[in-house]
């Protein structure tokens, strides 16, 4: 057992962000059979994830802010501090900060024999990204 050297802050690149988002690692994955890993996620206003899979699911902590997630059926979750949530393995989704206030998560997943288990796919459209915040206004 022992305490681990912080890993230092990054921004979120650009092919999986729209937006200012910045990452704090907190536990990377180890040689098998661990496959968990874990980090802290910081969004500015209006920043989000690309439309994205995880092969053996994902659950994330809201630990501040409003958090808006989506799906490709059209689901908008809002989510508040202390609510979890579960994205099933290979649900396209999506998620990120309302347009006024930050948001962070922990986010939790496991990766896969062929690396962190994610598959990046197309950035969330204006369109519906302004749809699913309009959810905030009917809650």
């Amino acid at each position: 057992m022992n305490i681990e050297a912080k890993a230092p802050t990054a921004k979120g690149p650009a092919a999986w962000f729209t937006g200012d988002v910045y990452i704090d690692p907190i536990a990377t994955r180890r040689p098998e059979p661990s496959r968990m890993a874990c980090a802290c996620v910081r969004f500015t206003p209006g920043a989000r994830t690309a439309w994205h899979s995880h092969a053996v699911g994902q659950t994330l902590y809201i630990t501040e802010g409003i958090a808006l997630l989506g799906t490709r059926d059209g689901t908008v979750i809002v989510a508040r501090p202390g609510h979890v949530v579960y994205t099933p393995p290979g649900e396209e989704h999506w998620h990120g900060a309302t347009p006024t206030d930050f948001m962070a998560h922990l986010a939790f997943w496991e990766g896969t024999a062929e690396g962190d288990g994610a598959t990046w796919l197309e950035h969330v459209t204006s369109d519906q990204y302004t749809a699913a915040a309009a959810a905030l206004t009917s809650r």
